[in-house]
């Protein structure tokens, strides 16, 4: 009996299993049950000594394929407790609805209801637009941007964010904000609604890899991604005013949108 090239028999699929290296058998086979939901999420792997002894290998060989699984977010080793399982199919223990609305007192706030605590005071600097954030800001690259970063903790749980606001010294020629820098968001909404914009937000959302910095503030585990959104303010006319970029922990957080 022959198969087609693109497919394998069980028996070819198995021989071809056996000649992998010992760590990579170990983390196929972990993979397995954690997408099976044999080792449901929150819950620990076997040890390493049962693995050794299941695969006939050393410690340091099972560590190696526990890291594969570390590596590909699967897996949170905890000093002292081992191994815990990460599903893909476990739902996150926060779930926040996004967007901005205005309450009657004038002052803006997040849909999501939570309120952040800035973990210590925003630097403000001077940059010049990059081309990627030049173009969603529809400003000439290198313009000069007023910026500023923070890292923000949530009231009442360990969520943290680290936020960054810019805006063009184009949007405040001839008003106050010339001799004065103004307030980083939320503070600069209010702000520029007393300059006679009326406001309008949208975000774009995407999931990449933290920096060194970025995972050690935002205490993120090894192989957890990040969320970043792009939030940009933009008047009436559709020109935008400024642009937030936030950055929060991808592995236990869920954003919603109305649409």
């Amino acid at each position: 009996m022959t198969s087609d090239s693109g497919s394998q028999m069980p028996s070819q699929r198995a021989s071809d299993q056996q000649k992998q290296p010992k760590y990579r058998q170990i983390a196929d086979y972990l993979r397995a049950g954690i997408m099976n939901g044999t080792y449901p999420s929150g819950q620990p792997l076997p040890s390493e000594e049962t693995l050794a002894k299941q695969f006939s290998v050393t410690r340091p060989t099972v560590r190696q394929g526990i890291a594969e699984l570390r590596a590909s977010g699967l897996v949170e080793v905890m000093a002292g407790r081992g191994g815990f399982v990460r599903s893909p199919h476990s739902r996150p223990s926060l779930t926040r609805p996004r967007g901005v609305r205005r309450e009657p007192n004038g002052r803006y706030v997040e849909a999501d209801g939570i309120r952040w605590t800035n973990a210590e005071e925003p630097t403000a600097t001077r940059t010049d637009a990059p081309v990627a954030l030049a173009d969603l800001l529809r400003v000439p690259p290198g313009e000069p941007l007023f910026t500023y970063d923070v890292l923000q903790t949530a009231e009442g749980s360990p969520l943290r964010q680290l936020h960054r606001t810019y805006v063009p010294f184009s949007v405040l020629v001839s008003t106050r904000y010339e001799e004065e820098p103004p307030p980083p968001a939320p503070e600069l909404y209010e702000a520029l609604s007393a300059l006679g914009h009326e406001l309008h937000f949208t975000e774009r959302v995407r999931t990449r890899m933290p920096l060194p910095d970025q995972a050690e503030a935002l205490r993120l585990p090894d192989g957890v991604p990040l969320l970043q959104l792009l939030r940009v303010t933009r008047d009436s006319d559709g020109q935008p005013l400024a642009l937030e970029e936030l950055h929060l922990p991808g592995n236990d957080l869920e954003l919603t949108y109305p649409l």
